[in-house]
C-alpha cells in the first residue's frame, strides 16, 4: 500500500501505541486486499461493544489503557443487553460486568454511546459520498443505500482501529465501480396491495439476499412513497439471508435515478421477475413453528423505530398481552425517551409490553419457555432466532404480532401473497 506521511507517522509509532497498533492492523488487511490506498473516514459505528468473549474485551481496554482515543465521530452499535435493565430478565452478574466494562472502554475512548443497530434513526446521517466506517450488517445496508455514503462490511474490532487512525483500506464498496449492480429484482408484476404491504418488504428483501449473496441488487417497481422503514427492513433481511451491503431501489435511493445509472453490465446481468409465489415461498422458509403455541413476541430487530412504536401503540391501546406470552421490544435510548414522554411507554406498559434499550433483541431470552416459539414482524429476527437463541419462529405483520400476544397463539392472516 501507499501510505501518506500522516499514515507513515501513525504506523512508526509517533501518535502512541494505540493508533500505532490500529494503524498496523488496517495496512496488514489492505495489502490483504491490495488495496492501493488508505481513504480519510469521516464517522465510524463500530460494533467492538458488542461483547463475544473475553479476546474481544480484551482488545479494547488496551487500546483504552494505552491512551487510544476515536479521532472521528464514533457512534456504538447495540450491545448484547440492556445496560441498564439486563439483569431484570436474567443477565448474569459476571456476563454484565464485562459488558459494562466494554462500555467503559469505548467511553473512554470518546465514543458517543447511542448503543443502536439503527444509528440512522437517531438522526446519525452522514453525508451522501462520505467514506465511512460502519458495522453491522443492517446499517451497512442502510446507509450505503438508503444514504449513499460509502462502507464495507467493516469488521468487529476492525472498526475501532478506523476510529481511532481516521483510516481505512480503499476497496470495495468505496469504488465507484463497485457500486453497480449485478442483480437486478423486477417486481412491476405485483399486485398493488402486495406492494403496500408493510410485511412484503422484509421477504422482498430476504428474496434478494437469498438470490444475490453478496452481490450488489437492483429492485425495480418499487413505488416513491416506500417508507424509510419499508427499506430499513428489506436491507436487514438482505444483509441476513444472504451478505448484501448494498441496494438500489431504482427510482428511490440516491445512487438509482434510473435504472443505466446503478447497474452494471448489461450482458451479465442476472434478472429476477419476483411473483407471489416467491413471496410466499421466502415468508414458508422463515415458519419453523409446529403449531400455534406461543412463548414470546418480539419487536425490534433492527431497533424499532418512533413511527413502529406509534402503529404498535395504537394496534394495542386498551387491550392486555396475554399472561402466557411475554412481549418485548428494543429500540435506542433516543427514542425510548421520545416513546416515554409522548405517553407511548405508558401504554405498552400497561398493555404488558417491556420496552428496553441498548440490546439484541436475538439475546433476550434466558428461558425458551413452554414451547420454544416465538413470533416477529422482523425477517432478520426469524431468520436467527434459532441459532441465536434456540427458538422456532413465525413471522408477521406488526398487526399479526400484536393479535398473537393478546390471543395467547399464534394467529395468521391471509396476506396477499398466501390467497
Amino acid at each position: 500500500m501507499q501510505l501518506t506521511d500522516t499514515e507513515k507517522e501513525m504506523l512508526d509509532g509517533k501518535d502512541g501505541e494505540a493508533v500505532r497498533i490500529a494503524m498496523s492492523i488496517l495496512t496488514d488487511i489492505g495489502d490483504a486486499v491490495e488495496a492501493e490506498e488508505m481513504t480519510e473516514i469521516v464517522h465510524v459505528h463500530t460494533d467492538s461493544g458488542f461483547y463475544l468473549g473475553d479476546a474481544g474485551l480484551e482488545f479494547v481496554e488496551h487500546l483504552a489503557n494505552l491512551a487510544g482515543k476515536v479521532c472521528v465521530p464514533t457512534t456504538m452499535n447495540n450491545t448484547s443487553f440492556d445496560l441498564e435493565r439486563g439483569l431484570s430478565y436474567g443477565v448474569s452478574q459476571d456476563l454484565f460486568a464485562k459488558i459494562k466494562r466494554t462500555e467503559n472502554a469505548h467511553l473512554k475512548m470518546g465514543a458517543i454511546p447511542t448503543w443502536t443497530c439503527a444509528p440512522y434513526q437517531d438522526g446519525i446521517v452522514p453525508r451522501f459520498g462520505s467514506h465511512v466506517a460502519w458495522s453491522e450488517s443492517n446499517a451497512i445496508a442502510f446507509v450505503n443505500s438508503v444514504i449513499g455514503a460509502r462502507t464495507n462490511r467493516t469488521g468487529d474490532l476492525i472498526d475501532i482501529c478506523s476510529a481511532i487512525t481516521g483510516r481505512y483500506p480503499k476497496f470495495g464498496l468505496y469504488l465507484d465501480e463497485n457500486r453497480k449492480a449485478e442483480v437486478l429484482i423486477q417486481c412491476g408484476n405485483l399486485a398493488e396491495n402486495i406492494i403496500a404491504d408493510a410485511s412484503f418488504y422484509p421477504l422482498l428483501g430476504y428474496l434478494a439476499g437469498y438470490q444475490a449473496g453478496n452481490k450488489v441488487v437492483a429492485i425495480e417497481g418499487i413505488p416513491k412513497t416506500v417508507s424509510v422503514d419499508n427499506l430499513k427492513d428489506l436491507g436487514a433481511a438482505a444483509a441476513s439471508s444472504g451478505s448484501v451491503a448494498l441496494f438500489h431501489v431504482i427510482g428511490v435511493t440516491p445512487e438509482a435515478h434510473t435504472r443505466e445509472m446503478c447497474l452494471k453490465d448489461k450482458d451479465a446481468l442476472q434478472a429476477i421477475v419476483v411473483t407471489a409465489d416467491m413471496i410466499r415461498n421466502m415468508e414458508e422458509k422463515l415458519w419453523t413453528v409446529a403449531d400455534d403455541r406461543l412463548d414470546w413476541v418480539g419487536f425490534g430487530c433492527p431497533h424499532f423505530s418512533f413511527s413502529e412504536f406509534r402503529e404498535l401503540a395504537g394496534l394495542i391501546q386498551g387491550h392486555k398481552v396475554s399472561k402466557d406470552v411475554r412481549a418485548t421490544v428494543f429500540t435506542s435510548r433516543n427514542i425510548h425517551a421520545w416513546v416515554r414522554q409522548l405517553g407511548i411507554l405508558e401504554i405498552l406498559n400497561n398493555a404488558g409490553v417491556k420496552v428496553y434499550t441498548d440490546g439484541c433483541l436475538l439475546l433476550f431470552p434466558q428461558n425458551k419457555g413452554k414451547t420454544g416459539a416465538m413470533m416477529t414482524n422482523s425477517a432478520k429476527a426469524a431468520n436467527y432466532i434459532y441459532s441465536q437463541a434456540g427458538l422456532k419462529a413465525a413471522y408477521g405483520s406488526i398487526k399479526d404480532c400484536v393479535d398473537s400476544a393478546i390471543a395467547g397463539k399464534i394467529i395468521r392472516r391471509g396476506s396477499a401473497w398466501l390467497r
